[in-house]
């Protein structure tokens, strides 16, 4: 029942705060007055139910979550492989130091365009997805890893259970809140990004392509519906996200509890 109501409280303020967002939205508007410079709350909404009702809708939509499903699909198994190595063995961390450095360092406009004179504009995205959530995904892996308490594979090892068993029993019970935050901020950082490198790249279809379609136009409200969309995408997988994690939660404390 607290839960509930917490839950409850939540929801209003996000509410809220989203209502004088709009608000606000409104009266800059209206006092801008120039439906180019930023249109209304209206105009955006006539827009985008304009847009969903395109044909070409459900296609830059589709393509640009394949994309995004795909390069974060890749990163969290390379984010896994990588980390688990560098948490077990210190020498690994020290393999991997450079690249992750190099990553988190570059520009992602950079690499958008590197990827542009390496790879077809289709791949571009993907390529820049796997490239800026992997350290996310690795670093905290790597955490969660050595926040395993050594005295549970220390009895692990005296009782010579299998290293399947000791992934499965000890180290991924420690790594779900770890593993859960990764995915969570990597998610939220995927859309952005392949948004942004659509953006650039121009590929045939993708939300990023109909933004910069609309730029060139100067069809501000259709800018900011697609934005919109954008947003949206991220709020979806958000709250898909934080469902299936409670989901996993409540089944963890379960079994816990038997």
């Amino acid at each position: 029942m607290a839960d509930r109501r917490r839950r409850g409280r939540e929801y209003l303020s996000i509410v809220a705060a989203a209502a004088v967002l709009i608000g606000v939205w409104k009266l800059v508007a209206a006092a801008v007055g120039l439906e180019i410079i930023l249109p209304s709350p209206e105009v955006t909404l006539e827009r985008l139910i304009a847009i969903a009702g395109s044909r070409s809708f459900s296609v830059s939509v589709g393509a640009t979550v394949a994309r995004g499903l795909t390069g974060f699909a890749v990163a969290a198994g390379a984010g896994l492989a990588a980390g688990a190595l560098a948490g077990l063995r210190p020498t690994f961390e020290r393999v991997f130091l450079p690249l992750v450095t190099v990553i988190r360092s570059t520009p992602v406009v950079a690499f958008i365009l590197i990827a542009l004179i390496w790879f077809d504009t289709d791949f571009v995205p993907v390529f820049v997805t796997v490239l800026m959530t992997f350290p996310v995904i690795y670093e905290n892996i790597v955490q969660g890893i050595r926040s395993v308490d050594p005295r549970l594979t220390e009895l692990a090892r005296a009782y010579r259970v299998s290293r399947r068993r000791m992934w499965f029993r000890v180290y991924l019970p420690s790594l779900f809140p770890f593993l859960a935050s990764a995915a969570r901020t990597a998610l939220g950082l995927t859309w952005k990004v392949v948004v942004a490198a659509e953006v650039l790249s121009i590929p045939a279809h993708g939300v990023g392509a109909e933004l910069q379609q609309a730029r060139v136009l100067l069809e501000t409200p259709v800018v900011f519906a697609w934005t919109a969309v954008a947003i949206l995408l991220s709020a979806v997988t958000d709250v898909v996200f934080s469902l299936i994690t409670r989901r996993r939660r409540r089944l963890m404390e379960r079994g816990a509890s038997v």
